[in-house]
């Protein structure tokens, strides 16, 4: 249990206390007065939410995008490029088999394709397009 926890539950503690000492005539003024605390704890909380996911959408869009420790990692995109020419070997013998040259060169297609799509993925920017501004998220 942390501070913030310990706290409320002093508060609570002291209200019921405060019940027993002043009687029911007082029980809704102090249970308003204890959900009042509980929603500021609750407003506060939210409002450190917030401001700290403010703060990563604009560190990420002043790292170009990209989020730290995102899964744009070099060896993702070594593993994705190993990957897609290992496959690439049986759709060449697939495409060249069954179509020939045309076959051959739209498996080929396929496999610069996929790649293509994985660079823009990790690099917005690679091709002259720009990525989707994160502060628009923000903007009303």
């Amino acid at each position: 249990m942390d501070g913030r926890d310990t706290d409320l539950k002093k508060e609570l503690d002291a209200t019921l206390h405060a019940r027993r000492d002043l009687g029911e005539e007082y029980e809704s003024a102090l249970v308003d007065s204890f959900l009042e605390k509980v929603e500021q704890r609750i407003d506060g909380a939210v409002e450190r939410r917030v401001r700290r996911q403010f703060a990563e959408r604009r560190t990420d869009a002043a790292r170009g995008g990209r989020p730290a420790g995102g899964t744009d990692s070099w060896g993702e995109r070594y593993g994705f490029g190993i990957v897609s020419l290992v496959l690439a070997i049986p759709l060449s013998a697939i495409g060249g088999g069954v179509g020939d040259l045309p076959g051959l060169l739209i498996a080929w297609a396929g496999v610069v394709g996929v790649n293509v799509v994985q660079a823009m993925r990790v690099n917005p920017g690679l091709f002259g397009r720009r990525g989707a501004d994160p502060d628009d998220a923000w903007k009303d």
